[in-house]
């Protein structure tokens, strides 16, 4: 990319000053039309990346741009932690600070050791013990659980005296039928887990296990008929109490099928055994068309903020982007006099009144620069990594030493990168020991990825998951190359260079194709690096540039 066209780009994207507004807004008013039609759209973070906070005391989100799914949120005095889906990346349950829910700073990965497939976590703050609920399914090339055997599912808890940890090991909880467990205190002082499907299960008094039977006590809110919807799919679970009613707040409607699937329905009781009443205006948070700027909106947690107002954090995709995955959206809501959650945000196409709170010193996340043994958590993740992931990564001055395993992409354990952004570039320096197979990615899982890559011996290319040889007559460019890829829109050109100077585009790929819902998935595509066969590579100068 042309560095005058990027400052170019960077300078129309950039952020006016508060002049243009005026001093006092109430708390839902949507502001900046003027900005938007003059192409100013977001914040500008570490290395160009686009973030929420506009400067002027606005927001747009997402207020955390790349894949974060399923969010959960707990707010511990005048902080705000989060924690969502890791799925297959590990180290997982990476948490993240907020202190204004609109610029977020990673604290770290809570969850090391892989044991599966890690869902809609919830975090909490119980007896000034801090607890994170997940479900995890069962993947069959990934370690069994501490020698457990597998089951299609299972639930864990682990827990830390402090929200920077050490966690616990984790600890399974007894349920092995249900997703998305959702934790609360009843009106008896017990704790409880609420599970999909309207599910009630309690615990033990230490939170750790269960202590009897499943009862069944909440059937969801019934949309209409003839809504566009994925499923019903009733999941999710928030519990908050409130005015001496408990509210809960749940997803239905699947999360990635046709853009109008998603939703959040409230429901309240005087008891957590119910009965509960439906919402009389719900779904209070839904995509209604796919003409609105985030798709599939839904499974959102409410927080208050020291001034007294409440918010809703939940995810959604990006229209046009679903392959930045499931990112974090907020909005304002209110309390009618009934006593009922009313969202305020609408589409959420406009800059919001940030949260009363401040921003701290340190916001996002750099991915430039040298490596070292913090690289692995927010700034990168290895995609199903075995048990011994760890000794396969070691950091020599600055460098990432990456030893090779599989024989391709798809079994290698590729590192990912969470990009939020639209438009970026990336390139690193690579240098191969041994028969080692190296190269730069765009990931989504096995089937799904695209690049370039290259052996002692042949350039390689990959398109749609597999290699195209018909793709690669490039003579071998040695054991030390660079190798670039600049996405933009969706657009993804792979560059290699031999001496990190003169770079040759080898080819552009539509990446759009892989922003469909294809079977089901959920979708986060990806930078990746990988190494297989057999030897290692050594990465240095790994430079990530947004625009």
């Amino acid at each position: 990319m042309n560095s005058t066209r990027r400052q170019a780009l960077i300078s129309a994207l950039g952020v006016v000053g508060a002049a243009a507004l005026p001093e006092t807004l109430p708390a839902a008013e949507k502001v900046g039309s003027d900005r938007q039609r003059k192409g100013v759209a977001w914040g500008r973070g570490p290395e160009g990346q686009r973030t929420a906070d506009l400067g002027d005391g606005t927001f747009r989100n997402p207020v955390m741009a790349g894949d974060h799914p399923d969010p959960s949120i707990v707010r511990d005095g005048d902080m705000y932690y989060q924690v969502s889906s890791s799925f297959v990346y590990y180290p997982g349950l990476v948490i993240w600070k907020s202190g204004d829910l609109v610029n977020w700073s990673p604290v770290g990965p809570a969850l090391t050791e892989p044991v599966g497939s890690v869902y809609a976590p919830d975090l909490v703050k119980h007896d000034g013990r801090y607890f994170i609920y997940f479900a995890v399914r069962g993947v069959p090339q990934m370690p069994d659980v501490n020698g457990a055997p597998r089951r299609p599912m299972t639930n864990y808890v682990i827990h830390a005296d402090h929200i920077e940890g050490p966690w616990s090991d984790p600890v399974d909880v007894g349920i092995y039928t249900a997703i998305d467990p959702g934790h609360a205190v009843g009106e008896d002082g017990k704790r409880y887990l609420y599970v999909s499907d309207g599910v009630l299960i309690p615990l033990n008094d230490d939170g750790l296990t269960r202590s009897g039977p499943d009862e069944k006590l909440y059937e969801g809110w019934k949309y209409p008929a003839d809504w566009a919807v994925e499923t019903f799919a009733l999941e999710g679970p928030k519990i908050i109490r409130r005015n001496g009613w408990f509210y809960m707040f749940s997803a239905e409607g699947g999360t990635a099928g046709p853009p109008t699937s998603h939703m959040v329905v409230v429901a309240r009781s005087r008891s957590i055994r119910g009965p509960w009443d439906n919402c009389p205006h719900n779904p209070i948070v839904r995509t209604a068309s796919i003409a609105e700027p985030w798709w599939s909106r839904g499974h959102g947690t409410p927080v208050e903020d020291p001034s007294g107002k409440w918010w809703m954090f939940y995810h959604g995709y990006e229209n046009g982007y679903r392959s930045l995955g499931r990112q974090s959206l907020l909005e304002p809501i209110e309390w009618t006099a009934e006593g009922w959650p009313r969202a305020l945000g609408g589409d959420l196409s406009r800059p919001l009144r940030k949260p009363m709170g401040r921003k701290l010193a340190a916001d996002g996340v750099s991915l430039s620069g040298p490596f070292d043994a913090n690289s692995l958590g927010a700034r990168m993740s290895v995609y199903k990594p075995d048990r011994n992931y760890r000794d396969r990564i070691a950091f020599e001055d600055g460098a990432l030493v990456l030893t090779a395993q599989g024989k391709g992409p798809a079994d290698a354990s590729p590192l990912v990168m969470n990009s939020g952004d639209r438009r970026y570039e990336l390139s690193v320096e690579m240098e191969l020991d041994g028969p080692v197979t190296a190269g730069l990615l765009l990931f989504y899982n096995e089937k799904f990825f695209c690049g370039i890559a290259s052996d002692p011996n042949r350039f390689r290319a990959y398109r749609l998951g597999e290699e195209n040889p018909f793709e690669a007559r490039v003579p071998a460019i040695g054991r030390r190359f660079y190798l670039r890829l600049v996405n933009e829109d969706q657009v993804g050109r792979f560059y290699y260079s031999a001496d990190g100077r003169t770079w040759v585009l080898h080819r552009s790929y539509e990446v759009s194709g892989y922003n469909q819902n294809i079977a089901g998935a959920y979708l986060s595509l990806r930078p990746a690096f990988f190494a297989a066969g057999s030897g290692k590579v050594t990465v240095r100068n790994m430079a990530y540039s947004a625009y």
